[in-house]
């Protein structure tokens, strides 16, 4: 029998309704808003690079 271990990260974009924003979710809880999806991409992809937003 073997075991399986995964080191996956999970990275969430998310439309707020009623707008043409997308919240981009780091999986290490960082959040960005942003009306672009490449550059919310972009952003998430960047981690550790990257800064939360302020809210």
């Amino acid at each position: 029998m073997s075991v399986v271990t995964s080191t996956t990260t999970r990275l969430r974009v998310i439309w707020e309704p009623g707008s043409d924003v997308l919240v981009g979710i780091c999986h290490c809880g960082a959040e960005h808003r942003a009306e672009d999806p490449v550059g919310i991409w972009q952003w998430l992809l960047s981690h550790p690079d990257h800064e939360a937003e302020q809210r």
